[in-house]
């Protein structure tokens, strides 16, 4: 009777937790729905918002000690930036809505373009710099708000113009869509699907590396979808275009949203092919290199925090992309399952 009273009691508590974080992200979710949908509510917002700051689509951020941070102004600090440089108040609303934290603090994102670039960073003591190197050394929450920022202000940027009419479209306020009001189409921010994909034999794993890559670096394959493809068909005539194998099965692992060059949406899929035709032919148009590696391999690379070094990098040494990156996730998952009794 004590027992089954316990875990009535313990049932209870779990079940509270688990509807306080539900109802949690559940609330945050309907108050991003209401910003993106009501002007009125996304302009009241911008008064307890806080703000990742760009120019001309190079994130701001700020060295503290060893690490990197994109900070987040608060809209008091945005005001008095724009007055110190004789700009209206009313900039704050070509701002992007990127997120909210757990307390419902709205995030948003403004390209200062217009402002003296070095005045700025000055003032505000650190820099607009790359987004991919920023992106590689920001903490995981970050760097996702910066990527997703830096895409919705290109997106906004490279349709000021309706595809119809021609005419000038107008973001609502969040930055969700775009209306063109000659005609009442409306624009919302796409991704472009792309699958990568790590394919395996059974024992070894075949990574890629294209001419554009770093020295020494390789990675799983990856493509566009084209019109109409399944994404499991598109997994199928990447690997058969780009190394002449065919695919005997695959299983989709997950997703992430990649901001380069443009925004993309990396769809992850382990795949597999027969062991006694794995002999691969390299299309040249789209790689340089695509080499068979065994999990020891595989093993020895993952260890490297990087590229090796020039001591290191005697022509056989090869490193993996970082863990921001997909691909690392697709590798880690395939050693981990080889490593698995």
């Amino acid at each position: 009777m004590v027992i089954a009273l316990a875990c009535q009691v313990g049932y209870r508590r779990t079940s509270a937790l688990c509807c306080r974080i539900y109802s949690t992200y559940v609330g945050r979710m309907r108050y991003m729905f209401k910003l993106k949908e009501d002007d009125d509510a996304c302009r009241q917002a911008y008064n307890s918002g806080t703000f990742f700051l760009f120019y001309n689509f190079s994130p701001f951020v700020q060295r503290k000690g060893k690490a990197l941070v994109a900070p987040k102004l608060q809209t008091a600090e945005i005001k008095r930036l724009l007055q110190k440089f004789q700009k209206s108040e009313k900039m704050i609303e070509e701002s992007m809505l990127v997120g909210c934290s757990e307390e419902c603090t709205p995030y948003f994102a403004l390209d200062l373009g217009s402002l003296p670039k070095s005045a700025v960073e000055s003032e505000l003591d650190g820099s607009f710099g790359e987004l991919q190197k920023a992106f590689f050394q920001l903490e995981e929450e970050d760097a996702s708000l910066i990527s997703t920022s830096q895409a919705l202000l290109r997106w906004h940027d490279n349709n000021q113009y309706c595809g119809k009419t021609g005419e000038p479209t107008m973001k609502n306020l969040s930055g969700s869509k775009r209306v063109c009001h000659t005609n009442g189409t409306i624009y919302y921010p796409q991704m472009s699907p792309v699958v990568i994909t790590l394919v395996s034999d059974g024992s070894r794993c075949l990574l890629v590396r294209q001419a554009s890559f770093p020295k020494g670096m390789y990675s799983a394959l990856a493509g566009f979808c084209d019109m109409g493809e399944s994404l499991e068909e598109t997994v199928q005539r990447e690997v058969a275009e780009e190394v002449g194998l065919e695919v005997k099965s695959l299983w989709y692992s997950a997703s992430q949203h990649w901001p380069f060059p443009n925004s993309i949406l990396m769809i992850a899929c382990h795949a597999l092919v027969h062991p006694l035709q794995s002999k691969c032919t390299i299309n040249t148009q789209e790689l340089e290199s695509a080499k068979w590696f065994s999990h020891e391999e595989v093993v020895k690379a993952l260890e490297r925090e990087s590229r090796p070094s020039k001591e290191m990098d005697d022509g056989t040494s090869f490193w993996v992309p970082p863990k921001q990156a997909i691909a690392r996730r697709l590798i880690q998952e395939w050693v981990k399952q080889k490593t698995s009794p």
